[in-house]
């Protein structure tokens, strides 16, 4: 049956699909409810109000994605004989969700050159390697990657570990997501984040949603946006594809939208991939003739006003139009829409960022806020919708190659540390580095490298160059089976709500959040922060300054956050307190903003031309099911898109017809970097004629390294590929 709108009681008859899958719904509902922040994303869930409890204490909020991450850790253990009776060549014919369902990982295991089986070793023969590797290997010719499931703690200790180990090759999982937001709101504002808290977007009359989906991968802002619609406001969706739950959902807790469904987007605009910041400078341009722009604000709070509306009158609408592939008459009429409102946000996902030009369309978007005095003030701003739950709060503690400048010079006088001040590598750096045998040792806190690398092929062979490689992980992922190192130890840790000792988390929102821990589930995991203090400890044993029995505890940790990160004094009460905090100096209601000046910076960017025009091209972009988070596949089905499986390309049925292929043809989609034969091309009417959708992360063979100059972030959006007739 199609689906036609997204939550509702589909949503309801899941959660006792996932509670069966559990134990039992009463033991999900306790999970779920434990006073831990949530492990999907950064929304800003759980904490000590109780899980499924938002920032602002309303209850219940709770989504597909929280159950999933949770179930998946309610899972059995994966049994010792397993890995002598499944070789290496069966694992890695698994799918992505075949290894997810594997089990949950209990023992630490290791492949060495020449085995066909992973083996079970004990944790001190997992130390002892590690440790013994990483004395014999130059500081430099090691990585350190950290993704943003772990806690600000285990982020804190295993950086701290790595600087004074002597290297800054230490990277977040937002390289490869959100860091272009990072880089365009620094740029524009002088602050990374969002520049507002839950309760402005309770008081915006428009929200822009940009290059997303939250429906399926943030599904509790629905509820937010159902509010907005209730109260009159409007949602301007701006997406290639018309996804179903951002026409019409139903949100589960509300009897209402439960029942009758509520209209999301009051306005859908369709732009080619790639052809955003065309549109963004054409929503500029029209309400610059429409009179709407507030300028006093520009005078006063905006530096390069001039070339900056000089450029608008410079562009052409020719230009706009053909580049961004929408009308004039679209884009006076969302401008109109614009010119209209009071208090506007602007939400973003990683459909803005993954492109060539994604910092350039970040500051686009800052300027189309600035330029009707839409920062700087209650209801209205900025705000990136993070992905991993704790991916804001990494860059916070220091998961950075380039440790800022506060944390730096306090970490050395506050505790006599000698730190590296050799550059720090960026991912793909890192990466290409690893190819050309520069790095012999990774690290990984979490996360699936090989899985989110573009260029799959190269990834693995450049994972495989690596003399070692660790992984701290809960289940298992193809970034465990592919690309193996010499040797590859992977060592199981416990989820977040298993852990002895409470940790911390930040939301998109600022807010720093206290996880409680728990019981664990199953013998064997360890908590990540032992990991790091017990392989610290062998390594670094002399170091002064730093007591490494002593940071196997938490709340010793949360003293050093607290003494070095700036914003960060009050997590060193949280033991005592319990306070959940939001970091000062990073919410904007008033228009002073962290640049030299305190005045927002304006940028003029050349719009890129529209890539795959040729007749048998599409444009490509990778996308997330809606069973899925991140790299992780807990099913096959996109509900929403009335999808079964995933090996399939989804295109315009005009495309279709014009390139003579039938509905569930096999083709090999092919690209300058790869190709993949045996996809189904299917007709998809919500897709913009002219471009492609296909799923993340097998797909990622057909994406080429090419970065973002300005983030580094690769372009998983706006792949020119080719489709042909496939025997397979």
């Amino acid at each position: 049956m199609t689906v036609g709108s997204g939550g509702g009681f589909r949503a309801i008859q899941y959660t006792w699909i996932k509670g069966r899958e559990a134990g039992g719904f009463w033991k999900l509902f306790q999970a779920l409810r434990s006073r831990n922040t949530c492990k999907t994303c950064a929304l800003g869930m759980g904490g000590q109000k109780g899980g499924m409890v938002n920032e602002k204490g309303a209850f219940p909020e709770v989504c597909k994605k929280s159950m999933q991450a949770m179930v998946a850790d309610m899972q059995p253990g994966i049994e010792p004989t397993f890995w002598a009776k499944t070789s290496i060549a069966a694992l890695q014919q698994m799918s992505p969700r075949e290894l997810e369902n594997l089990g949950r990982l209990v023992h630490p295991i290791r492949y060495q050159t020449g085995s066909e089986h992973f083996e079970v070793i004990s944790w001190q023969q997992a130390f002892s390697s590690i440790i013994c590797k990483l004395k014999a290997t130059a500081a430099d010719k090691s990585f350190w990657y950290f993704s943003g499931r772990s806690s600000n703690e285990a982020g804190f200790l295993l950086q701290l570990l790595a600087r004074v180990y002597g290297t800054n090759h230490i990277n977040n999982c937002s390289y490869y997501c959100h860091q272009a937001s990072g880089v365009g709101l620094m740029s524009t504002i002088g602050s990374p984040t969002a520049t507002i808290v839950l309760d402005d977007v309770d008081q915006a009359d428009l929200v822009f949603l940009i290059g997303g989906n939250p429906a399926s991968n943030h599904p509790r802002l629905m509820t937010t946006l159902m509010h907005l619609r209730r109260r009159g406001g409007k949602v301007i969706v701006i997406n290639p594809v018309r996804e179903t739950g951002l026409m019409k959902f139903r949100v589960p807790s509300d009897p209402i939208s439960l029942v009758m469904g509520t209209k999301i987007a009051s306005h859908y605009v369709q732009p080619h991939i790639g052809g955003d910041l065309a549109l963004l400078w054409g929503i500029a341009k029209s309400v610059k003739q429409a009179g709407t722009l507030d300028d006093a604000f520009l005078a006063n709070h905006c530096r390069h006003r001039e070339s900056w509306l000089a450029a608008i009158d410079q562009l052409s609408w020719q230009e706009i139009e053909q580049k961004s592939g929408v009308a004039r008459g679209e884009i006076e009429t969302i401008a109109e829409v614009y010119g209209q409102s009071k208090h506007a946000v602007f939400a973003w996902t990683m459909g803005i960022t993954h492109h060539a030009h994604g910092v350039d369309n970040v500051q686009a978007i800052a300027s189309l806020a600035m330029c009707r005095g839409m920062i700087g003030r209650p209801g209205c701003g900025m705000m990136p919708i993070r992905g991993h739950s704790n991916i804001q709060g990494m860059g916070s503690v220091g998961v950075t190659p380039n440790l800022r400048k506060q944390i730096f010079e306090s970490l050395q006088s506050k505790f006599n540390l000698t730190l590296p001040t050799s550059p720090g590598k960026d991912t793909m750096a890192c990466m290409e580095a690893a190819s050309n045998s520069e790095i012999s040792v990774g690290f990984c806190l979490g996360g699936n490298l090989y899985g989110s690398n573009p260029d799959s092929k190269y990834a693995a062979e450049a994972l495989s160059r690596l003399e070692m490689n660790v992984m701290l992980s809960t289940t298992m992922n193809t970034g465990h089976v592919h690309g193996l190192a010499g040797e590859t130890i992977i060592l199981p840790v416990l989820a977040r709500d298993e852990e002895p000792e409470p940790t911390t988390q930040e939301s998109m929102f600022n807010f720093v959040r206290m996880s409680d821990g728990g019981p664990r589930r199953l013998p064997g995991p360890r908590s990540e922060v032992e990991v790091i203090a017990t392989i610290g400890k062998g390594l670094l044993s002399a170091t002064p300054g730093i007591d490494w029995d002593a940071m196997r505890h938490t709340a010793t940790i949360r003293q050093w956050i607290a003494a070095v990160v700036p914003g960060y004094e009050k997590i060193a009460a949280m033991n005592e307190t319990k306070e959940e905090f939001q970091i000062a100096g990073r919410t904007f209601h008033q228009p002073a903003f962290h640049t030299a000046d305190g005045r927002g910076v304006l940028h003029v960017h050349s719009l890129p031309p529209l890539k795959g025009t040729g007749d048998r091209q599409l444009r490509l972009m990778t996308v997330r099911s809606e069973g899925q988070f991140n790299t992780v596949v807990y099913e096959e089905e996109d509900v929403y898109r009335n999808q079964e499986r995933r090996d399939v390309i989804l295109v315009h049925p005009e495309d279709v017809k014009r390139m003579n292929f039938v509905h569930d043809q096999r083709v090999t989609v092919k690209s300058d970097t790869g190709e993949m034969t045996g996809i189904l091309v299917r007709a998809y009417e919500a897709i913009r004629p002219g471009n492609a959708l296909m799923y993340y992360p097998e797909a990622n063979v057909l994406v080429s390294r090419c970065l973002d100059s300005k983030s580094k972030t690769p372009a998983f959006k706006g792949v020119v590929i080719e489709l042909t007739a496939s025997g397979k």
